[in-house]
């Protein structure tokens, strides 16, 4: 499954609607989606969807969509 996980790029400072970033990664369900960023970055996660095919069509067509991968 993808999803789209919408974040701040740091803890540390107040959420601004302007400073919201996403990211798109695979994971099996959203408690591994939450792991794996919690783990790889300092992101302050706002939200985890999990993207049907056509939202998922949707979002593949901005040009800045890229899946996300952790090593």
């Amino acid at each position: 499954m993808i999803f789209k996980i919408t974040y701040q790029p740091t803890k540390t400072e107040a959420p601004r609607r302007e400073n919201t970033e996403a990211l798109y990664i695979e994971a099996s369900d959203k408690v591994e989606a939450r792991r794996l960023v919690d783990e790889n970055t300092e992101y302050n996660v706002e939200f985890i969807q999990e993207l049907d095919e056509k939202h998922l069509a949707y979002e593949k067509q901005n040009p800045e969509f890229k899946l996300t991968v952790f090593k």
